[in-house]
């Protein structure tokens, strides 16, 4: 298999709405297709062939060890008595370090893991009762998992770090049908396609090193509805999150220390409103603060966990959605994100034990520079002038608080940081919701 070859993920013959393009090249996503009232949709927006995510960057990748913005220099690491140095280098901007350096997991091939039972390669950072959840026949179908080992050094990070991922399409549960009373209004039904779920494990071989891994997945739900006339952009889709402040950031976009209160800014209290209204003039690129909510699914554990047979924490995640409770079964009460366009009819239900989430409009692109997909009206011809435009994306990148590592108040807890006796977590479920644009209540 070739780093650009796609790996086919899709859910079984009874319910064919739902599949993805994983790329061993950067663990990208590189299509998410979804087949909802006679119409088939790519729902994440990004270059036509696979190789050209090489030069357009961060479209439905993994990103380096660590999200997003950090300061460029030297910084002194400690967790739990454990001590580091880490040396951030530039790759953004002489004073920015941008998603783990100029070389960051993005560019990195990944292996597809051999889980037969002959396979010596098995998934280590995944136990038994974890595995035992997923059907290894005629593997992969609708999961696989994924392995990157990244070297002692690597773009100034210390220590050896192992990373699997387990990518997985869970079937929705059973639909059932609403019996009305004579003279009753037939409501609008909902339907779950299905759901997408990925797990990122690390593990460090030696001392501490900073860890905050995402996927930088960008969403148009209309993009592929053949009426419209150009590039639908995402502005007319209505956005939920259940976030009460932002990261306070200087003109690099790094961390200041300081927060918004969304209250205080309307333009940031996604509540259900078009993304569209209150639109900033530059878009949006700010990361969202979950509210404190009982997480279940923890960020860390010991590795020992490991050694634990009937250790699990994916049996929930792997659990199919409930079309009549839109609540997750992951690692909070409720969901904390919702995408939906009532043009297409489809809503993107996230839940995460992750912090917060980057949200941004697409607001760098060029419609000069890239290719834009043929499904979602391009050419697909790099460069050729038809690319995608600012706000024809709506990027939700699922990840803990922005160079958590250098704020004094997180010494210890909730700091960013990994230690090789600690097994790292992290989780994305998205539940593809489906409700019928042409019909009425």
């Amino acid at each position: 298999m070739t780093e650009f070859e796609p790996v086919l993920l899709t859910l079984p013959s009874l319910s064919p709405a739902l599949a993805m393009e994983v790329l061993p090249y950067g663990l990208t996503f590189h299509r998410i297709i979804v087949q909802a009232g006679g119409r088939t949709q790519d729902i994440v927006i990004g270059p036509e062939q696979p190789d050209g995510h090489v030069t357009q960057k961060y479209t439905n990748t993994i990103i380096g060890r660590y999200a997003n913005r950090i300061p460029v220099g030297k910084h002194t690491l400690e967790r739990h008595g454990v001590k580091a140095e880490f040396d951030a280098q530039a790759n953004e901007n002489p004073r920015v370090s941008l998603h783990g350096g100029p070389s960051g997991f993005n560019t990195r091939t990944w292996s597809l893991i051999d889980i037969s039972p002959s396979s010596s390669a098995h998934p280590t950072l995944f136990t038994k009762s974890e595995l035992s959840h997923l059907s290894t026949s005629n593997y992969p179908s609708n999961f696989g998992f994924f392995r990157y080992s990244s070297p002692d050094g690597d773009q100034g990070y210390p220590g050896k770090l192992l990373i699997e991922a387990l990518v997985a399409l869970i079937p929705p549960a059973e639909q059932e049908k609403t019996f009305l009373k004579p003279g009753e209004n037939q409501p609008e039904e909902q339907y779950s396609l299905g759901s997408i779920v990925y797990v990122y494990r690390a593990k460090l071989d030696k001392g501490v090193t900073p860890v905050n891994l995402t996927n930088h997945w960008g969403f148009n739900l209309d993009a592929s509805l053949k009426e419209n006339t150009g590039l639908a952009d995402v502005r007319s889709h209505t956005l939920k999150m259940k976030a009460d402040r932002i990261v306070a950031r200087d003109a690099d976009s790094l961390n200041t220390g300081k927060f918004i209160n969304t209250s205080s800014s309307p333009e940031h209290k996604h509540d259900g409103k078009k993304i569209g209204e209150g639109y900033p003039e530059a878009g949006y690129d700010d990361f969202y603060v979950f509210e404190p909510q009982t997480i279940k699914i923890p960020k860390r554990v010991p590795v020992s966990s490991l050694n634990d047979s009937k250790f699990d924490l994916v049996k929930d995640l792997l659990t199919p959605a409930n079309p009549k409770d839109p609540s997750l079964h992951g690692a909070r009460t409720d969901s904390v994100v919702e995408l939906a366009s009532e043009k297409s009819g489809l809503k993107l239900v996230f839940d995460t034990n992750q912090s917060g989430a980057m949200f941004y409009s697409n607001g760098l692109s060029n419609k000069s520079s890239g290719a834009r997909k043929k499904i979602h009206g391009g050419s697909g011809i790099k460069d050729h002038g038809d690319a995608y435009e600012p706000g024809t994306a709506a990027f939700l990148e699922f990840h803990d608080i922005l160079s958590a590592f250098l704020d004094p108040a997180n010494k210890d807890k909730e700091d960013t940081l990994l230690t090789s006796d600690e097994l790292y977590n992290n989780y994305v479920r998205c539940d593809v919701m489906f409700k019928d644009p042409t019909r009425s209540g």
